[in-house]
Order: C-alpha cells, then structure tokens, then sequence
C-alpha cells in the first residue's frame, strides 16, 4: 500500500509515511505548498493546486443524493463548515490507475478510524458536476506551472484537472469526538482517459475556533439602525450549522447590544430569529425561535443582567427573507438575527 497514516495524541491527528517521490516525476510542486499533516500523497505525486485558509466557510456534499427534478443539484443541504481549510490537488504519476489510487487512500482512510459520511465508487458523472456547480471547490487555488499532457501532443490546463472520468468520491471525519477533521476525497482521470493520469482532490477542514476581538461593534450604529428602520440585523451573532447555541466570537454583539439597552433604559425589543428555507418550515421556526431565545437568555444573565421584561424572544423561520434563498449568498443573509423596536 502507497499511502499510510498514523494519529498522534496533539491533533487529530494523522502523518502519513510514503516513499520518496518519484525520481522522473516531470514538474514541480507550488511553491510554498505541502501536504496537510493529516493526510499526505500518494507515493510519486506532484503537488499540482493548493490553497489554505486559517479561517473560513467550507461547502461540501452531504450525500450521494441528488435531485430528482435536476440531477446536478443535491438533494439534501450541503454541509456548511468552519475551520481552517486546506484544498489541494495532487496528481499521480503516469502508470496508475484512478481504482489503484483510490484504494490506497481508501485504505489508509479506514486504518486511521475513518468515519464515512458517504461514498460514491459507480455512476458518480452527477454527483461530480452537483459538487462543481454547488462548492466551487478549486476557487482561490495558486497552480503549479505545467500541464496535464497526454503521450502524444494534448494538453491540458491544471484548472481542468479533474473530471468526471472514473471519479469516485466520499465524504466522512477523523479525529475525537467534537475534534473531528472533515475529510473529502475525490479522484478522478486527469482531464480525460488520453492522459493515463490520476488527479485526486482533498480537502480537509479542521476545526478551529475563530480568532476574536478583531473587531468593535458600536452601539451608537445599532441605535441609528433602529432609528431609520426601527430594527437592526446583528451581524455579529454567530451560531453553528443547525445549532441554537450562541458561540463565544458573539460577545462584541451582545456588548455592544447590553451597552445600546443601558444607554436606553425605555427601549424595549424583540429579538427576531430567521432562517432561509432549506427544510421544513416547522423545523426552521424552531429554529430562529431557539436562537432567539438563545440571545435573550444571554442579555438577561450575568454580566449583562438586562430586564427580561425589556426583551421578547420571536421566531419567522424563512416567512421575511431578505435575500432570494436560489444560492448560498442569499441564504447566508436570510439567516440571520435582529433587533426589532417594540
């Protein structure tokens, strides 16, 4: 087997041990980058895309199941993940086969206590291009120089690298229970079956809490939203996917938020959750009224101690959207808090 991992008790963790690259190995990997510690490449590849983020969103499939009225569209929400994000794409050397690279991973996967989420080995030509549409997935990459190239004269570009040509994906964690790494892996022909290539794509995202206090939230701008349109969205709330608990990088909101109600001991206010509409409508009015609530029990205890009579928790689920919820852009406004003048 070409690929193996083994954890560690600091991270997740995993390395993986692999032979030294192949010594005709034809181009140069991009400069700066490397394998994620928690997987590494399989034997003989050239690093061929990459790109980190210390922080950011990530949006990966959350099933093999697409669509029935569009079969490049999924047919359940996609995970939407925070952490840090690694996104690099590797290509085999020639010779191999996209089954031979895919077991290896496979493999390894499995060795480290791989949790699969989903998998996908046969007919997988939709579910590559739902992903394509849906996740973007090689936005932001910095390239390797080089092409992909067939034996004789073809070309092709790094960007086009993967394919829907034997592809095979799947989707799962590593790590302990609430440290777990989310891990997807496709692997594909490169470009088409006339380069005798493999690219693989791997994206990780580890969780990790966001850095805080880089940025103030005035109270003064909160009483001049409520002021022109007698309510404010609160940008600076933060939950988990589908959670209603409030997560520590909310504290300069509900600062701000304590300040703007001491400094206006008569106003009285809802707090008004709501959700785009991917779901059921009762799931998701649950849902905004949760999180709602979930801001008022925070205002109302120590250190803030607000008045619970100044404060009134209300839910609309997805019935005030602010945005079309067609695209993730606009589902991202809909879902939102604010602070409404009673």
């Amino acid at each position: 087997m070409n690929i193996t991992l083994r954890f560690t008790a600091a991270l997740l963790a995993a390395a993986v041990h692999l032979s030294a690259p192949a010594a005709d190995a034809p181009y140069a990997d991009v400069p700066g980058a490397a394998d994620h510690p928690l997987v590494r490449r399989f034997a003989g590849s050239w690093l061929a895309g990459q790109h980190v983020s210390n922080w950011d969103a990530a949006v990966l499939p959350a099933s093999v199941e697409l669509s029935k009225a569009d079969k490049r569209q999924f047919k359940d929400p996609m995970l939407n993940l925070e952490g840090k994000v690694t996104q690099t794409v590797y290509i085999a050397p020639r010779g191999k086969s996209a089954l031979e690279v895919w077991r290896n991973y496979e493999q390894a996967l499995n060795a480290a206590g791989f949790k699969k989420r989903f998998s996908c080995e046969r007919d997988c030509f939709d579910l590559y291009f739902a992903w394509l549409k849906q996740s973007d997935p090689t936005k932001g990459f910095n390239w390797a120089k080089g092409t992909v190239d067939t034996p004789s004269s073809g070309r092709y570009s790094l960007t086009s690298a993967l394919s829907g040509d034997e592809g095979r994906m799947l989707v799962g964690t590593l790590g302990k229970p609430g440290q777990e790494a989310t891990v997807l892996l496709y692997n594909s022909l490169a470009a088409n079956a006339t380069t005798g290539m493999v690219a693989t794509y791997l994206q990780i995202v580890e969780p990790k809490a966001m850095e805080t206090g880089q940025v103030t939230v005035d109270p003064a701008a909160l009483q001049a939203g409520l002021a022109a349109e007698g309510r404010v969205t609160l940008t600076g709330l933060f939950f988990d996917t589908g959670k209603t608990e409030l997560k520590p990088e909310s504290k300069a909101q509900l600062d701000a938020m304590a300040e703007l109600l001491k400094n206006q001991p008569t106003l009285k206010a809802y707090i008004v959750g709501h959700t785009d509409n991917v779901g059921t409508f009762e799931a998701n009015q649950a849902l905004s009224m949760e999180r709602a609530r979930a801001v008022v029990l925070a205002l109302t205890a120590a250190p803030y101690k607000v008045d619970t009579k100044r404060l009134s928790a209300k839910g609309l689920a997805s019935l005030a959207p602010v945005a079309g919820n067609g695209d993730d852009t606009g589902r991202a406004r809909n879902r939102r808090v604010e602070l409404v003048a009673q």
